[in-house]
């Protein structure tokens, strides 16, 4: 049985699978590279490139090239065109995980089609629910969607390797996304204990500044240059920007050559001018690791025996630095790059003993024959398996959510009387089911009641409408007309795959609205429409 883990990145996207020994590994691309740049070039109408090639060829085709996707996935009416065809960052993603499942096939000589995909922590439901949407387009079979940190802890981890119970802090920094989490780790149990970050905070923003310096430092040498209306140059800083970025990571200086139109400049930028120029950016992720580290204190948490740094941005030395002068951590780079693709496979694992086994192989509930066809079959020796069988992964709610009400006495409401009222809290351990609310009908005479259901979008939990964000509605509809203030009952609950569900009850007619959020228009025939749109390309590296 052949199980994989994906890291769908910002940036760069990877795949791993268990090899023989049990041990997660990454399988190279079609060029040899570990990572694949999550980079769609939209080459004809029939053919569509990913990876090396299609940011290659950003700085000839600007226009026919997609990166950062990820930050859009979630986004409602996110459409871009490409020759005369409508896609969507669902499609686009799904571009990415087909050229990574078609190179791990062509050189693992085995189908994929079992996967687990990772996503940020702070990813909400309509984000977590366009990550598995994207696989289903693909058409591989999503066991799971884990967050990013808890597949580096599992890797961590490794089989019991980090050695009794521990508390880690997860500083996770990728492409696009910031996350922080705190984990705790047993032989049995893997549990989040809360997570904070920005989807929108990544190593694409430091790049980004540096791109910018090197335009500035180029036009002062070529005033009268067009250098910053040129797609092409641009797409050529942000390439050399990126390259600036790693370096600058071991080099105190580095010097960029740069030319356009017959002008050229060698530019020099050093460490120093680079971390002043994205001082800002650093302090954001500070902020946020305060807000975990307060939040796990508050929860208990003592003391952290581990903080991991994962995601390339974090080999900044400015990362560690700011850890160690602000926190008094000593963090440690944990397989930056690959941690979490090798975690996600190590999930995957889980998964798929959880499937072959429907007992609890740890409690004793298998045969041995039993638990020897399925190890057989998964190719791992029994013993790992009963304790990958026994293994627990809890995460938690990474973001409040509620419904819409009006509170007119409220200071948090807005000029209607509107606030958002949090059922579902952030951080509470999946799966998670508070106790139901009640509500009263605002007005005399109602004969159909809209919910509608929001988002946590600011920092931290609030009843303001601007900071929260809408995610979906449901209405009951043809009751008769209610007097004000007539019961209505809400329940939230999310299960442990994040799936949020939303069952709403009219108490006087016991009419009742049943939802199950999913991201904004991808029905099932949505499905097999984009399905059947993005089978229609070739796809290649």
């Amino acid at each position: 049985m052949a199980i994989f883990g994906i890291d769908l990145g910002t940036t760069y996207s990877c795949i791993a699978q268990i090899d023989d020994t049990g041990r997660p590994v990454v399988i190279k691309n079609a060029i040899g590279e570990d990572s694949t740049p999550s980079v769609v070039f939209f080459e004809t109408p029939e053919n569509v490139v990913v990876g090396r090639e299609a940011k290659n060829s950003a700085r000839i085709y600007p226009d026919l090239v997609v990166s950062l996707i990820k930050r859009r996935m979630g986004e409602d009416h996110a459409e871009l065109e490409f020759h005369g065809v409508v896609q969507t960052p669902v499609s686009i993603s799904a571009f990415i995980l087909q050229e990574l499942a078609r190179a791990a096939q062509q050189i693992g000589h085995v189908p994929v089609r079992d996967v687990v995909i990772t996503v940020p922590a702070y990813f909400g439901v309509k984000e977590r629910e366009a990550t598995r949407a994207a696989g289903d387009v693909a058409g591989l079979n999503v066991l799971n969607v884990v967050p990013e940190p808890v597949a580096a802890a599992l890797h961590y981890d490794a089989f019991g390797a980090a050695g009794g119970e521990r508390t880690i802090l997860v500083y996770d920094l990728g492409g696009g996304t910031f996350d922080t989490t705190v984990i705790k780790i047993s032989d049995r149990e893997v549990t989040v204990v809360c997570t904070d970050g920005d989807h929108h905070l990544g190593g694409a923003d430091w790049d980004e500044r540096i791109a910018d310096l090197l335009l500035q430092r180029f036009l002062k040498d070529h005033p009268d240059s067009d250098a910053g209306d040129s797609d092409e140059f641009l797409q050529e800083l942000a390439v050399a920007a990126e390259d600036v970025k790693r370096a600058l990571s071991s080099l105190e200086s580095r010097r960029q050559n740069m030319r356009w139109n017959g002008a050229s400049s060698r530019l020099e930028l050093s460490r120093q001018e680079f971390e002043n120029a994205t001082a800002d950016l650093l302090e954001r992720t500070h902020d946020i690791t305060l807000r975990t580290v307060t939040t796990a204190r508050e929860k208990g948490v003592e003391r952290f025996d581990d903080v991991l740094l994962v995601g390339g941005s974090t080999r900044m030395p400015a990362v560690a630095g700011m850890l160690r002068s602000r926190f008094g951590f000593e963090p440690k780079l944990h397989d930056p790059d690959l941690a979490v693709a090798k975690g996600a496979a190590l999930f995957a694992l889980i998964e798929s003993v959880r499937i072959a086994l429907p007992g609890s192989a740890a409690d004793g509930e298998a045969t041995p024959a039993v638990l020897a066809e399925a190890a057989a079959d998964l190719g791992i020796d029994v013993d790992s398996m009963k304790q990958l069988a026994g293994k627990r992964v809890t995460a938690v709610v990474p973001r409040a959510f509620g419904v819409k009400v009006l509170a007119r006495d409220d200071t948090d409401a807005d000029p209607d009387g509107f606030i958002v009222d949090h059922l579902l809290r952030a951080n509470s351990p999946l799966p998670a089911e508070p106790p139901a609310q009640t509500y009263g009908t605002a007005y005399e005479g109602m004969v159909g009641i809209t919910l509608e259901i929001w988002e946590q979008a600011g920092a931290a939990e609030s009843a303001r409408l601007t900071d929260n964000a809408k995610i979906g509605e449901g209405r009951i509809e043809n009751l008769p007309p209610m007097p004000a203030n007539s019961p209505v009952e809400v329940t939230f609950a999310m299960d442990e795959m994040g799936t949020l569900r939303v069952h709403a009850v009219e108490r006087r007619t016991d009419k009742e609205l049943l939802m199950e959020l999913a991201i904004s228009g991808l029905s099932q025939d949505s499905l097999d429409e984009a399905r059947s749109a993005v089978a229609k390309y070739a796809v290649g590296a």
